[in-house]
């Protein structure tokens, strides 16, 4: 059974397809195991609380550590972990690779001022760093996930060298041949291979990323491996399909390149729960 760890849901600032409710619902009828709720600008933990709740699949929230937060805050992470969250994304619409890549901003989050710099970590912004090993060693104490979000590719670096030494067990690189970070498949396979990463591989990119193939997507999977990968949807947008026919679409997509179905199926049910679910130990730790 299914469990995608990244589906957008309404209310949001950036428009959706639908509300948390109706979003859960749907991931039950096509019998998925669960779903993490993500929003840019506010935390989902009491949101996946509420829409799961009487539900058969499993609800999960996290927190995404941009401007409506407080951006890199050790605070709001902590507040975020003891209410329930199991991942915690670094920036991603505020994030300074992300703007430097012309992404879109929701407005609420683009705030002018001081407030509404964009937020980068070392090597990028070295002050950012105490800020940050406080919220790897939160992450760490929750056993929770910790993801990339949209840093650049020597942010993400960095990162997940400094989670291990702050004892992070989950880490996650967001959507790796995305716009942002924009690795390729030897760098991801370096940080999953030596430093223990998993590399998230979404249908988002086969949907809207310009130049995205099943192809490319299928490479990064052959370099990185089946057990340190995970597929989810991303989706969520008004202009998409509902998170379960978007993971269809990537796991035939990915498919038809010649990957291993039993595998592929692994990477979007076995390997995102594993990871995910505080009862369990990640996938080759």
């Amino acid at each position: 059974m299914r469990f995608d760890l990244h589906v957008h849901s309404g209310p949001c600032a950036a428009p959706r397809l639908a509300d948390d409710p109706t979003t859960v619902a749907v991931c039950e009828r096509a019998g998925m195991a669960g779903c993490v709720l993500k929003a840019h600008c506010e935390p989902t933990v009491g949101r996946a609380a509420g829409a799961g709740a009487g539900r058969s699949i499993t609800v999960l929230g996290g927190v995404v550590l941009n401007h409506p937060v407080g951006g890199l805050n050790p605070a709001a992470a902590a507040t975020a972990l003891e209410l329930g969250a199991r991942v915690v994304w670094m920036p991603t619409v505020d994030a300074r690779a992300h703007r430097r890549a012309g992404l879109a901003t929701p407005p609420p989050c683009h705030q002018s001022g001081p407030a509404g710099r964009p937020l980068a970590v070392p090597p990028v912004d070295g002050g950012a760093e105490p800020a940050v090993r406080r919220i790897c060693r939160l992450v760490a104490d929750a056993d929770a996930v910790l993801a990339t979000g949209h840093l650049g590719p020597e942010e993400v670096a960095w990162l997940v060298d400094a989670a291990r030494r702050e004892g992070v067990r989950r880490v996650l690189v967001t959507h790796p041949f995305f716009s942002v970070p924009g690795l390729g498949p030897a760098e991801m396979r370096e940080l999953a291979e030596e430093r223990g990463a998993h590399a998230e591989v979404t249908a988002f990119q086969l949907l809207r990323q310009p130049g995205m193939t099943a192809a490319r997507l299928a490479a990064l999977v052959r370099a990185v491996g089946d057990r340190r990968c995970v597929l989810s949807s991303d989706a969520g947008q008004p202009d998409s399909p509902p998170p379960p026919e978007a993971l269809d679409l990537l796991v035939e997509a990915l498919g038809s390149q010649g990957l291993d179905r039993g595998a592929l199926e692994a990477m979007a049910s076995q390997v995102p729960a594993d990871l995910v679910l505080a009862d369990r130990s990640p996938a080759g730790s």
